[in-house]
């Protein structure tokens, strides 16, 4: 007789406090509405195929006489060089992912700057170590500074200022040095060995005027006043440069040579925007043979970057290194520009011989990482060309959302006529479940837009669709257990408390072979269709949560209520629509015994 009464108990325990799930998953809604509010992102974000824009497919080839270089690592840093590139022209929420092994997808939603982030994405990424020339803050509106001083002149800086990268570069063995102090000058151009002419570079009126001198029939080098006019140029693009605007920070690279002066913006350690007036470039990307990021465990404790380069590098580097540990702060340092932006800006205090090299400073491990990577790709052996080119007007966009949303908006009214007319009062159930799912739904979209870069394409609408029929099969699933119960001869509340452990299985095994085809689906596809997946993923564990914490307590509340107890006709309940039969019941027999005397 124990185990009857246990069983009852625990049947009685389940359902006899069903106002706490409601208030639990009603709670989970109200936070997340709130939270959808409050990060001022109201609504989801929409893709390129409803939001217009242009995607663009580029696929990566070995350079000549390299081997399997399209591989994980080098496609990631090439996918964080272009995203890195496209965001800085400020083209705002753009994608840039990897499709398959050899694709990358760009994704550039309509604005004022997407023709140009188009031609950037098609180019190869362009690294340099240049010598710093001047050094200055890169917001003219925040800088109340003086301008530059001329080479030569005596220039007084604060001393304990972090220089804009906050790094040093020494030899691996070289012992550890402070940060430079920030300074301001101007000089002429720096070479390394092996470098162009000094009639490509900036001039240097001494060794100009006598080479041209010294042989008969060569070239006349530039006259004085022809570079004093180039340099005064420069002076004045500097001056006028706002590293700010990203359109201005863009031109900085446009149509620069590796052997001109050119002008460069960067961030320093603080997140500031400082700009540059920067020499030839002394060493090339591809000079670096390797780049990665250690943990330095015998020095100063911290994250540093290790740099090996080639045999010609090694020479360009020795070269540039020996010349500028001679310099004062700021022509003591040298830039490792990366597409025109200044990555680190490292100083020198002695000649780098030996064909390696480290830079430390204000590392952690991503930004040690980071740059390491950047340093890498100089070195990369991958090359990429535009395959396809899609191009979606706003209009377009806009006519394929509703068309989405009318076929949506189609599929959940059959779906309610069905409920209504088969289902009758239990319908407002269902319906008040969907709603709940709608709401959960949209709120998460909206969410995960700007926080993992969700974004609602048109399969992911059509996952949406298809999952209204998931849920409402939950439904159903749940109401048939119960009428089964009360076809049976069961009144409505012990129907319900038997009806949901059989139709709670059932619900589980349907909602996990659906997560687990969309899990499949999202795993061996790539790009929209990635999306449906997502979706459908999403909304069917959202199914399992709405029919456990809302269905589940409302149908348990609403059992207690007379118009569902009695079963009403219009309840879905009535025991004749039903065909319910009274129970069978065995009478007994009085049989009269005569005593005998």
């Amino acid at each position: 007789m124990a185990a009857p009464k246990k069983s009852r108990s625990r049947t009685k325990g389940a359902q006899g406090k069903p106002g706490r799930s409601l208030a639990l998953i009603l709670i989970a809604l109200v936070a997340l509405t709130g939270g959808m509010f409050l990060s001022g992102n109201t609504s989801p974000r929409l893709g390129i195929d409803l939001a217009g824009g242009t995607s663009i497919t580029l696929k990566a080839k070995n350079t000549p006489g390299q081997k399997n270089a399209i591989n994980k690592t080098n496609m990631d840093t090439a996918v964080s060089i272009i995203e890195r590139r496209v965001n800085g022209l400020g083209v705002s929420e753009a994608e840039v992912q990897t499709q398959g092994s050899d694709n990358i997808i760009v994704n550039i939603p309509r604005g004022t700057n997407e023709k140009q982030a188009r031609e950037q994405v098609g180019t190869t990424a362009q690294l340099y170590f240049r010598p710093v020339l001047t050094l200055a803050e890169g917001d003219p509106a925040a800088s109340k500074s003086p301008s530059a001083k001329p080479s030569g002149s005596p220039s007084k800086t604060p001393a304990g200022k972090p220089s804009a990268g906050g790094e040093k570069a020494t030899s691996p063995a070289s012992p550890t040095a402070s940060n430079s102090p920030q300074g301001r000058a101007a000089s002429g151009a720096l070479r390394a060995d092996g470098d162009p002419s000094p009639s490509a570079s900036a001039p240097d009126a001494k060794s100009d005027g006598k080479k041209g001198a010294d042989k008969p029939g060569a070239s006349p080098a530039p006259s004085d006043s022809a570079a004093a006019a180039e340099a005064t140029a420069l002076q004045a693009r500097f001056a006028k440069l706002n590293c700010t605007d990203p359109a201005a920070r863009a031109e900085t690279s446009t149509g620069v040579k590796p052997t001109d002066p050119s002008l460069a913006c960067g961030k320093d350690n603080r997140g500031q925007w400082q700009k540059y007036i920067l020499g030839p470039a002394a060493v090339q990307g591809t000079d670096v043979d390797k780049a990665s990021a250690v943990y330095d465990t015998q020095g100063a404790a911290g994250w540093k970057v290790t740099m090996e380069f080639t045999g010609k590098g090694s020479k360009k580097f020795a070269a540039i290194t020996g010349q500028l540990a001679t310099k004062q702060s700021p022509q003591n340092q040298f830039a490792i520009v990366l597409d025109g932006e200044v990555v680190s800006d490292p100083y020198v205090r002695e000649a780098l011989s030996g064909g390696s090299a480290e830079i430390s400073g204000h590392f952690d491990q991503q930004s040690a990482q980071d740059l390491a990577n950047m340093l890498s790709y100089g070195a990369l052996p991958l090359s990429f060309h535009e395959e396809t080119v899609t191009t979606i007007t706003a209009a377009l966009g806009g006519e394929q959302l509703h068309a989405g949303l009318i076929a949506g908006a189609i599929g959940l009214a059959l779906v309610v006529i069905y409920l209504v007319a088969y289902y009758r009062g239990l319908s407002m159930i269902a319906i008040a479940s969907l709603l709940v799912s709608a709401a959960l739904t949209y709120t998460i979209m909206a969410l995960l837009g700007p926080t993992i870069g969700f974004a609602l394409n048109m399969p992911a609408v059509c996952g949406a669709i298809v999952a209204i029929g998931i849920t409402a099969d939950s439904f159903i699933v749940f109401f048939e257990r119960i009428r089964d119960e009360i076809r049976e001869g069961r009144s409505l509340q012990p129907a319900v408390a038997r009806g949901w452990p059989r139709a709670r299985r059932t619900i589980l095994v349907s909602d996990f072979v659906s997560f687990l085809a969309a899990a499949v689906l999202f795993i061996v596809t790539v790009g929209k269709v990635q999306g449906f997946a997502f979706t459908l993923g999403l909304t069917t564990l959202l199914d399992v949560v709405v029919v456990f914490l809302f269905t589940r307590p409302l149908m348990t509340i609403l059992a207690r209520k007379k118009f569902f107890n009695t079963g009403h006709r219009w309840s879905g309940f009535d025991p004749k629509s039903l065909g319910v039969k009274p129970p069978l019941r065995r009478s007994r027999r009085v049989t009269t015994q005569t005593k005998e005397a």
